[in-house]
């Protein structure tokens, strides 16, 4: 049982190096496009139309996967000093109830997240004229990212990995 296990924590670490190189270029996009703006904005004199539209989604992109990413790693913002005075037992059992409490939340994301991109499928950016589906679907898969993450949480409790 402890070998599935870590390979599934092995497969949920590889599925985080593929989130974590499109956090880059996700990054990279926003940060080229928004120099590009000001560049084109304030040397050139005619601002592009269609950049600030698409970093915005960017960061939409990158804030939901980036959180998934974050919590796998352990690098969101916490108040862990009742952990620090908390027996191993207690601290064991508050970390498992923070991640099923995330568990849930996740699958909010995920149920309320796909309404919400099924009422928006219709309408376009005004800029770009993309479908509004692709920004609003940052919010379930954030969601998905999240579980898959939480998943890997609860099997690091499961074999005793230390973080």
């Amino acid at each position: 049982m402890r070998a599935y296990l870590l390979l599934a924590n092995r497969v949920i670490d590889q599925f985080n190096r593929l989130i974590g190189w499109g956090l880059v270029i996700l990054l990279l996009v926003m940060t080229v496009l928004i120099c590009w703006q000001v560049f084109a904005r304030f040397v050139i004199g005619d601002p592009l139309y269609f950049s600030e539209e698409i970093a915005r989604f960017s960061m939409l992109w990158l804030t939901f996967l980036g959180a998934g990413y974050a919590f796998r790693k352990s690098r969101l913002i916490s108040v862990d000093i009742v952990l620090e005075y908390a027996g191993p037992w207690l601290s064991r059992f508050m970390r498992v109830l923070v991640v099923l409490v995330s568990l849930v939340f996740a699958f909010i994301l995920i149920k309320y997240g796909l309404d919400i991109v099924d009422r928006v499928s219709f309408q376009t950016a005004p800029s770009t004229r993309v479908s509004m589906m692709w920004p609003y679907l940052s919010v379930p898969v954030g969601g998905i990212v999240i579980m898959i993450n939480a998943v890997g949480l609860l099997i690091d409790e499961c074999i005793g990995a230390e973080e």
